[in-house]
């Protein structure tokens, strides 16, 4: 019988409801950390709403990323323990993960760049000193929810990514918590038939613009390694990815501190408010708010949304759309 089959993966064991199960033994990374850092503030923007299938913070401080990497899908468990940053992978992309670390982490970033001028921004900068700006390296994990993101509201956008996530991609590996799955390949995506997407209330032209960018995912992936605005014009040759798009995906995939988000609805009204209690400003008027902060603009931006400043409600919400009931 020696040979003929190959060896077992070294597992432990777990209690579950009928007995015991294997969970393969996870891959660890320890990092020593040095600067004060927040998991929440720094991971946070790649949730994709509270209930993120590929996303889980949990009450033992823990968060935990389901991702699909060049080298297949991959669960991430990062926690902080005795002042050093403790991390576990499983999974054919656990390694990939587990490389990554520093970077998810903000090891590329440089808080100390950034020069407040405002005092709202001192403030917000100082009480946030746990926040580093994350960089992914994966494009198509960000760039998909942001298309699903235009022009709707965030509750739809979320619903959209959760149930398309859910139905089309597979279990994170590992014992991630219940519910957490891998968004689907660059392939699947490409094949969702059309009554999926109108089902997931997500309409044509954001459908179509998923679909053309899976088609060159491996294209798309090679912005992470660019400059970025190298990286967003490689994003914005696709028909449907536009300014909005490219930005919202490069500062997550390549952890650009200066690409400030154009064209939201909101965003330059916010900036407005807080910077000159302008709360009709736009892009331009926005953009040369944060000309003093040229190099940390992305940076700027989120501080004063973590600020909590903004302009009071004037209009009730926008109604959201009800694609699959057409």
């Amino acid at each position: 019988m020696a040979g003929r089959f190959a060896p077992r993966t070294p597992t432990t064991r777990i209690t579950a409801r009928g007995g015991h199960v294997p969970v393969p033994r996870p891959q660890v990374r320890d990092l020593e950390q040095h600067l004060e850092l927040d998991l929440g503030l720094t991971l946070g923007p790649l949730r994709r709403g509270p209930a993120d299938p590929t996303f889980r913070a949990t009450a033992d401080g823990s968060v935990w990323r389901a991702s699909r990497t060049p080298d297949g899908a991959g669960t991430l468990r990062v926690r902080i323990r005795a002042g050093a940053v403790a991390a576990e992978a499983w999974g054919p992309g656990g390694p990939w993960l587990l490389d990554g670390l520093p970077a998810l982490l903000g090891a590329e970033d440089d808080p100390a760049a950034f020069v407040p001028r405002h005092k709202l921004l001192a403030v917000t900068h100082r009480a946030r000193r746990g926040m580093r700006l994350t960089r992914t390296g994966l494009v198509m994990e960000s760039l998909i929810p942001s298309i699903l993101e235009q022009k709707v509201t965030t509750d739809e956008a979320y619903r959209a990514w959760r149930l398309l996530v859910r139905k089309y991609g597979e279990p994170a590996p590992g014992p991630a918590p219940d519910g957490m799955y891998v968004m689907p390949d660059a392939r699947t995506w490409a094949m969702i038939p059309s009554w999926e997407w109108h089902r997931a209330n997500v309409d044509g032209k954001r459908s179509a613009a998923v679909v053309r960018a899976a088609r060159v995912a491996h294209r798309m992936e090679e912005a992470a390694g660019m400059a970025p605005a190298e990286a967003r014009r490689r994003l914005e040759l696709i028909p449907g990815i536009g300014p909005w798009t490219s930005a919202e995906t490069i500062q997550r995939s390549n952890g650009a501190p200066d690409e400030v988000t154009t064209g939201d609805l909101h965003l330059p009204g916010i900036v407005g408010w807080a910077l000159a209690g302008d709360r009709t400003a736009d892009d331009a008027a926005m953009l040369e708010l944060l000309a003093p902060y040229e190099g940390q603009r992305h940076r700027a931006a989120r501080l004063i949304l973590l600020s909590g400043r903004v302009p009071p409600r004037r209009a009730p919400r926008m109604t959201p759309g009800n694609i699959a009931a057409l």
